[in-house]
């Protein structure tokens, strides 16, 4: 049998006398794929053919061994053994048909299982898991459900666990949510039973392979051309930034974008509870916040990072979100010389960001009088650049605003870009233009002055009212 082959280096010890296979379970000799449901979505024969071959598998292999071989060899040593089990038990499939089921078990033993063909596409923002049989996923700003599943809950479990252990986190009974990572740094959010009553819920929100730039947010209609130059110039002239929006709105992905036109003289240190961001500059330092261990001990929160961060010699700070007593610590930085820093947080216009501001900082336990708190912000905050998911699924920056002062207890802003739709067209998308406010000398214009750069600022809002 299989444990006898001296050229395959995933078998178990010779030693060891080898394990009969299992007598195969009785499966339909017709072609997997002939027997598809309507639809598109395997079978139940697919998956009983499917595991039987996987537990025959696991009877051969030493699965430990193959963690320690190079990707490609533990793919073609999984492959020969397979091919060869396929034969022994007489399964009828066609040449695509077992490719497939050869491709599955790969990834089920060495990648991330069913969610490997999803994960391998680009123009999908969002995965989402509830339980073993439901996955949907988030594609040109639709929801879609498709007919990928897991065997049961314990291998979307045991998917989980790979996952996050990773990033040397934890998710199990005792600690039932954890925020975690991909390798390409997508954000991954796991809450398992007895929380997750049907079974563990999984959520990635993906990023793109290749890093978006504004350019490409123009493309996408995000923004205007002369937009883009406005937010091109705040970055570049050390504005204190706030990016406000809904969840999925494109808050992270503009972050990056404005971090793009950071001069590479600069040294950046970056806040992130799950490490995201993906900054080009050469003088860089990620920090990530951590959990508690089992004797609920060693947590570091956002907060302690952000203090930490300004013993650091930063020149910007950048906070991936800002949702908690970290708040006043960022504010702090962003208003003691460490001009450019940038954050982003969950609010649905710039006015209702400040009020967040304050309700985070009064809520850290800071005994501070309202009028207080809100003069730290104006002395702080320069600019807060607002996007939104629009209901066709669109994405689009609808509010370039500033914060230029106090009236008694009132802060003032004004609005240097807005988003404004005209309509619909007639497959639903929705229709509308970037328009310019007016205002010709913002309140940064100085500071724009002192990087030579108030010029470029006065054609780009010129060309944004035209």
């Amino acid at each position: 049998m299989f444990g006898k082959r001296s050229d395959i280096a995933a078998v178990k010890s010779p030693d060891a006398a080898p394990k009969p296979a299992p007598e195969p379970k009785k499966v339909d000799q017709a072609p997997v794929a002939r027997a598809e449901k309507r639809g598109g979505e395997p079978s139940e024969e697919y998956y009983e053919t499917k595991a039987t071959i996987f537990n025959a598998l696991f009877e051969t292999i030493d699965v430990s061994a193959l963690a320690g071989m190079q990707l490609d060899k533990a793919r073609a040593e999984i492959r020969t053994i397979v091919d060869e089990i396929i034969a022994i038990r007489n399964v009828r499939l066609s040449v695509a048909e077992q490719t497939q089921l050869i491709t599955e078990i790969c990834d089920d033993i060495l990648g991330y299982g069913p969610l490997e063909p999803l994960l391998a596409r680009d123009d999908i923002a969002d995965i989402m898991v509830n339980g073993a049989k439901h996955v949907f996923i988030e594609a040109n700003g639709k929801m879609l459900k498709t007919n990928v599943r897991f065997r049961d809950n314990t291998q979307l479990m045991n998917i989980c666990q790979r996952i996050v252990s990773q990033v040397g986190r934890r998710v199990d009974e005792a600690s039932p949510i954890c925020d975690a990572r991909l390798l390409d740094g997508s954000r991954v959010n796991v809450i398992a039973p007895p929380l997750s009553i049907d079974g563990p819920s999984l959520t990635i929100r993906k990023f793109k392979k290749d890093k978006l730039t504004l350019a490409d947010l123009v493309g996408f209609q995000s923004i205007s051309p002369a937009g883009a130059k406005v937010l091109q110039i705040i970055g570049a002239c050390q504005c204190n930034i706030v990016i406000s929006g809904g969840t999925g709105s494109g808050k992270t992905t503009l972050l990056n974008c404005l971090t793009g036109f950071i001069h590479p003289d600069e040294r950046i240190i970056t806040c992130e509870d799950a490490a995201e961001l993906q900054l080009q500059q050469p003088h860089v330092v990620r920090l990530e916040t951590r959990p508690p261990n089992l004797e609920g001990k060693g947590k570091v929160t956002m907060a302690d990072l952000v203090k930490n961060c300004l013993r650091m010699r930063p020149e910007r700070i950048i906070v991936g979100e800002v949702r908690g007593p970290e708040a006043f610590d960022l504010l702090q930085a962003m208003n003691t010389g460490h001009d450019g820093s940038m954050g982003t947080l969950h609010a649905n216009s710039p006015r209702e960001a400040l009020s967040r501001l304050e309700s985070m900082i009064t809520m850290g336990g800071f005994s501070l009088p309202a009028k207080t708190i809100r003069e730290m912000i104006v002395g702080s905050v320069d600019v807060i650049v607002q996007a939104a998911r629009l209901r066709d699924g669109s994405r689009r920056i609808t509010h370039i605003t500033e914060v230029i002062g106090m009236e008694g207890d009132v802060i003032v802003t004004q609005d240097l870009l807005k988003y404004e739709m005209d309509g619909e067209d007639a497959d639903g998308n929705i229709v509308g233009k970037h328009r310019s406010t007016g205002i010709a000398r913002p309140a940064f214009w100085d500071r724009a002055r002192y990087f030579n750069l108030e010029k470029d600022l006065a054609m780009a809002l010129d060309e944004a009212g035209s």
